[in-house]
């Protein structure tokens, strides 16, 4: 009995195309390290910190206001509410920018 020596097909890569791809795959992880934990927290920081000022900003205003001219209406609950507001569009910003650059950065670099 004799082996035959095993034909490849012209679609399956060989071995040195394989290690070559690997190869490739690794040194682009290594120039493009993914983000770790720290950035992923420093990002939620960020972004609660946006949220968190304007809303802390408004409430003092609204008190300021309150004491200033006293009256039937609560500019602290209203500021409140708007420094709310104002905040969370200020994090969907921040995030919406964060989507468009990580979508901006091409997957597959062969460089």
């Amino acid at each position: 009995m004799t082996d035959k020596p095993r034909k490849t097909s012209k679609t399956e890569p060989g071995l040195a195309e394989q290690v070559g791809v690997k190869a490739a795959r690794k040194l682009k992880a290594r120039r493009n390290p993914a983000p770790g934990v720290w950035s992923g927290l420093g990002l939620m920081g960020m972004i609660g910190w946006s949220v968190a000022v304007p809303t802390l900003l408004g409430a003092a205003l609204g008190i300021w206001l309150d004491r200033r001219y006293p009256g039937g209406r609560s500019w602290t609950l209203a500021l409140l509410m708007a420094g709310l507001m104002l905040g969370c569009l200020n994090a969907w910003h921040w995030v919406a920018r964060e989507d468009a650059a990580m979508r901006e950065k091409p997957e597959h670099d062969d460089e």
